[in-house]
């Protein structure tokens, strides 16, 4: 059993970075892709809803099917698809079938592949009894990073997006049926899921979503205004503006890698308070910074202290009921993932009436809401659908293993 939970958590991590690989070989050929089908910035960002809106339906949709037939089935055909479907973009001659493209692409990847691999690793946190999810988020993330490498390597030598993202459609399809013997068997058989689909969403799920969605704004708002944000209020060089993002994703990346030994030791509930905390300092300081080194600063604890939330919520919502993992995950992750779209645009509607940098006041006033409510994810004995939750380390083992 040991071995078989080993493998599993193995492939997982294998899902988890060619996820982040696939997304981020689309984000590295944007401009190419972009000057190919003469498209302007204007009419790029209108597309990009497309990924959303994608993303979106394919994480209601796989949710109850992730619950009906296991993330054993559900995960390498999510990942095989999104792999297919990365192509598309780079066969796109225009604006329409670009959006048709990035629609499809969303669906399989940041919908079905998201939704998949997540209930998969709360059965496998669930089999380890402590907290691992939060290394299966630093391994997307490095799965992004190595996408950036790779996209360089090809664009510097001059192969066509085309070519480079058919290859990459290869190799993902064959990282899909080779880590799918791997995958954990459904720990009991499931009844048709249009029962579960249909249950009214709990309140402590509909808290989770909320928490996820003022998270994911804030990771919105520094995927695309970081940069800016050094750029604009600071005059500094572009290549010095490039290293606040740069400094928001390494920390995110590291803190992800040792936020499971952190809520093992103090806690989940600890986890999102002080990280929701730190990275409303973190905002403030590099908001009011008129130094170029103490804002770099602030936004890699703005990126530290975010690193472990998501990954928390998640797991939080996967463990609220064994039978219905799938639809609340995909739950608490769609309407998140509204938040990292609506982040970006409110801030650019901010602009209008106010400087940049106070407008990231907003995330700051998120973050002390999520560090004030961090108590959600504290499980209680006696709770509803607790059984098989990793307990808090202060608790009682009973209180998190009811049942």
């Amino acid at each position: 059993m040991e071995r078989t939970l080993r493998a599993g958590r193995m492939a997982t991590f294998a899902y988890f970075g060619l996820s982040g690989f696939l997304l981020g070989m689309w984000v590295v050929h944007i401009p190419s892709i972009e000057h190919r089908t003469g498209i302007d910035h204007a009419v790029l960002g209108r597309l990009l809803l497309l990924l959303g809106a994608g993303s979106f339906a394919g994480m209601q949709v796989i949710g109850p099917l992730t619950d009906r037939f296991g993330a054993r089935r559900v995960v390498p055909v999510s990942a095989a698809l999104s792999s297919v479907a990365v192509v598309g973009p780079g066969l796109a001659p225009n604006a329409w079938t670009l959006g048709a493209a990035l629609a499809v692409l969303g669906a399989c990847n940041g919908g079905g592949l998201n939704v998949g691999m997540n209930a998969h690793a709360v059965q496998v946190e669930r089999g380890y009894g402590r907290p691992v999810m939060s290394a299966f988020h630093a391994t997307y993330s490095i799965g992004g990073v190595l996408a950036s490498l790779v996209g360089a390597a090809t664009l510097g030598a001059g192969v066509r997006p085309a070519i480079t993202l058919a290859a990459v459609a290869v190799l993902g399809a064959a990282v899909a049926a080779a880590a799918a013997p791997a995958l954990l068997r459904p720990e009991r058989a499931r009844e048709a899921s249009a029962a579960g689909a249909r249950r009214r969403m709990p309140l402590r799920i509909w808290a989770l979503a909320a928490l996820a969605l003022m998270i994911m704004l804030c990771e919105g708002v520094a995927n695309d205004w970081s940069a800016l944000h050094l750029r604009r209020v600071l005059d500094a060089p572009a290549a010095t503006a490039a290293l606040a993002y740069g400094a928001f994703a390494t920390t995110m990346t590291i803190g992800r890698l040792l936020a499971d030994r952190v809520a093992a030791r103090l806690g989940p509930v600890a986890v999102l308070r002080y990280g929701a905390s730190a990275a409303a300092l973190g905002m403030a300081a590099a908001a009011l910074s008129p130094w170029i080194p103490l804002a770099l600063a602030g936004w890699a604890v703005f990126g530290a202290g975010l690193s472990g939330c998501i990954p928390q919520l998640f797991s939080a919502a996967g463990h609220a009921d064994r039978d219905a993992a799938g639809v609340n995950v995909s739950r608490v992750a769609g309407i998140g993932y509204l938040g990292m779209l609506a982040g970006p645009a409110a801030i650019g509607a901010l602009t209008g009436v106010m400087p940049l940098n106070v407008t990231f006041f907003l995330p700051v006033a998120c973050c002390v809401a999520a560090a004030a409510a961090a108590g959600i994810l504290r499980q209680r004995a006696g709770t509803a659908g607790t059984a098989g939750t990793v307990p808090e380390p202060a608790v009682d083992a009973a209180e998190g293993r009811c049942g």
